[in-house]
């Protein structure tokens, strides 16, 4: 069971995670001060920490600091408020392992989780993900096709991720509405929609069926 230290000062947020990462089987510890966290991230041993940047006795990115003075290469997830490329790029340079905007989506949160721990339960590769001729990066969040690689946006690579982690399962407008722009989404879009026929241009109209009042269906 991976240890996780959650640094949130915003107590409902702190909750909604660790509750949320106790379902999947994690074993979330709160702190809800920048002190505290540097203090359970000395002391005790953690396969990973979420980061809020904001906290209230001092800025995340001098928490970040401190843990990587400390020669601590805990990877590091900033899940935070502040998403100006400005802080996104200094957070990155600074240590930081990933950069999670707020409001985010638990589903996303949980898989960028799994890709920075140093293994999943099952063992799986989480360096690639292959289906057919399409290969999608998940540390570098690239994709190519054959040996091209393919420029996605990140809407367009999550949804092709649904689509890989999948194949020739039939998945509705809705779950694929849910899984990647989230549950406050409008069920009436057409977004799922546009966004397919973008899959279709950049990655080939073949690998994705539409299957008539159920969904799409990628087929590698």
């Amino acid at each position: 069971m991976s240890k996780i230290l959650i640094i949130e000062d915003e107590v409902r947020i702190a909750q909604f995670v660790a509750k949320g990462l106790t379902k999947q089987g994690f074993h979330p510890t709160v702190a809800l001060t920048g002190r505290e966290g540097l203090y359970l991230a000395q002391t005790r041993d953690f396969e990973l920490v979420l980061l809020d940047l904001g906290l209230p006795d001092m800025d995340g990115f001098a928490v970040l600091q401190e843990i990587r003075e400390a020669h601590n290469d805990v990877p590091v997830i900033v899940l935070t408020a502040r998403t100006s490329i400005e802080d996104t790029v200094y957070g990155l340079e600074e240590g930081a392992n990933d950069y999670v905007a707020k409001p985010f989506r638990f589903e996303e949160l949980v898989a960028r989780i799994r890709l920075r721990l140093p293994s999943d339960t099952n063992g799986a590769d989480l360096n690639d993900l292959t289906a057919g001729n399409i290969t999608l990066e998940l540390r570098t969040r690239q994709a190519r096709v054959g040996d091209d690689y393919v420029e996605l946006s990140a809407r367009e690579f999550a949804l092709a991720e649904s689509f890989l982690r999948n194949p020739r399962v039939v998945l509705s407008r809705e779950q694929l509405l849910s899984r990647v722009w989230g549950q406050e989404s409008d069920p009436a879009s057409n977004v799922v929609d546009v966004y397919v026929r973008y899959l279709r241009k950049k990655l080939g109209a073949e690998h994705f069926d539409t299957v008539r009042g159920l969904g799409y269906r990628f087929m590698p």
